[in-house]
């Protein structure tokens, strides 16, 4: 595979392909085993990432890169590959999270800031070195009447722009997330003020790449959909994509190759429909794909159950939703495939 930038952010967007978000920290994959009532050690969190990536169809067909937790970087499949080749012999790409959590900003109640800039130039010469090739970073966006404030969405958008420019600089493709949460608090919105606020966002977030000097074409935008909150959901499918499409049309340059949705907080079968519908009869500049890790792999986890005997009941679930969402990425998902699956 080239190197350059660009080839590797069109690669990451290719039709009908989208990103496996499998970079859940050690904390919240705890919290989903949990659900299965799975003890988080190392070798069960490798041992879950493992069925997944071997899943050949899955991966060879329907994923082109996936997102790692540092830990799974630099693990070991059980027969000793490394999951970093495990992923580049399926044709995928390997990426890194790399961003330390959001945590409360000063001064600014309800809104966070995302850490992890300090030491980031030296952590992403090592994930280089081990096989990444983009990374994500993820600012989270707090949304009621009155949030969120500009001075949170500014010092987000910097620490983005920020984070893009060393990524660049080490031959990595940045992954740019800011979320506007759908399922934060209070959660009640309309779809006119998710509306709003993404447009507001997004527009600051590329304002910040342009005074950080991101080629755009070396890029990829991970946005949110424009939706109603988890506690007011009145709007269609089709005006969720409709309202989508338009903010992007308003904000996102034509130079960025590819736009890959986030999933957050939408039940499986949302995600992909509402991905259908968006890239479903629009002619668009950029690339439309998806970077989900709960609507790839919940149905995943339970089939497994953490047990040995249940890996191919696990794999089949995760071919399943990654033929979906790989149907949804081109437009062509109907909900009557589910049915029959």
């Amino acid at each position: 595979m080239s190197e350059r930038l660009e080839d590797i952010a069109a690669a990451m967007v290719a039709k009908g392909k989208g990103l496996l978000a499998a970079d859940e920290s050690t904390a919240t994959i705890g919290k989903r085993f949990e659900t299965i009532g799975l003890e988080s050690t190392e070798t069960s969190r490798r041992d879950y990432r493992e069925m997944l990536l071997r899943t050949d169809d899955a991966m060879k067909s329907c994923i082109s890169g996936v997102i790692l937790y540092e830990e799974t970087l630099f693990q070991k499949a059980a027969d000793g590959t490394s999951l970093v080749d495990v992923i580049r012999a399926a044709g995928a790409v390997p990426g890194i999270k790399v961003d330390t959590g959001a945590k409360p900003m000063a001064k600014f109640p309800g809104e966070t800031i995302t850490e992890g800039l300090d030491g980031l130039a030296a952590r992403l010469k090592t994930y280089y070195d081990a096989g990444a090739r983009f990374a994500k970073w993820r600012g989270v966006i707090s949304i009621s009447d009155v949030l969120p404030t500009r001075g949170a969405v500014r010092a987000n958008a910097q620490a983005l722009a920020r984070y893009a420019a060393l990524c660049q600089e080490a031959g990595i493709v940045p992954i740019v997330e800011p979320e506007v949460l759908m399922d934060g608090t209070p959660g009640d919105h309309t779809i006119e003020r998710s509306y709003e606020v993404t447009e507001n966002v997004l527009r600051i977030v590329f304002e910040e790449l342009a005074e950080a000097r991101i080629s755009l074409e070396g890029m990829i935008l991970k946005p949110s959909m424009v939706i109603d909150g988890k506690k007011n959901r009145k709007a269609s499918v089709n005006e969720v994509a409709d309202r989508t499409i338009e903010v992007l049309k308003r904000t996102v340059p034509s130079a960025v190759p590819g736009i890959a949705f986030l999933s957050g907080g939408q039940s499986t079968e949302e995600a992909t429909a509402h991905l259908s519908a968006i890239v479903a009869g629009h002619t668009l500049p950029w690339g439309l794909t998806f970077s989900y890790g709960r609507a790839l792999q919940a149905e995943a986890l339970t089939a497994w159950g953490g047990k040995p005997e249940n890996i191919a009941a696990g794999q089949r679930a995760f071919l399943h939703r990654a033929r979906m969402c790989s149907l949804a990425a081109t437009g062509g998902w109907k909900k009557d495939l589910e049915k029959a699956a």
